[in-house]
């Protein structure tokens, strides 16, 4: 599990990519490359990382869940994820 810092940090990135996107966007499409390095570094997209909603985990993140794969594969097995079942053939 990660530590909460590395959590709190990401969070604190999404909240200033979501803050800065019109201006950032703005800027790109005027060409004006020195108003966005006045911008805050970790306002830009590029920065984020997708990380698991539950435990920070960093690797092995699934998009369509939001949860890494260890994650996602616990609470499938306990029947926490609506529509997946555990397949047989």
């Amino acid at each position: 599990m990660a530590r909460e810092a590395i959590k709190a940090r990401e969070r604190k990135r999404e909240k200033l990519v979501a803050k800065y996107a019109a201006k950032r966007a703005e800027l790109k499409a005027a060409g004006d490359y020195e108003g966005l390095d006045k911008l805050p570094r970790n306002s830009s997209k590029v920065r984020l990382h997708n990380r698991c909603k539950l435990t920070g985990r960093p690797k092995g993140y699934m998009r369509k869940f939001g949860i890494s794969r260890v994650t996602f594969r616990e609470m499938a097995s306990a029947g926490k994820i609506p529509g997946v079942t555990k397949s047989s053939w």
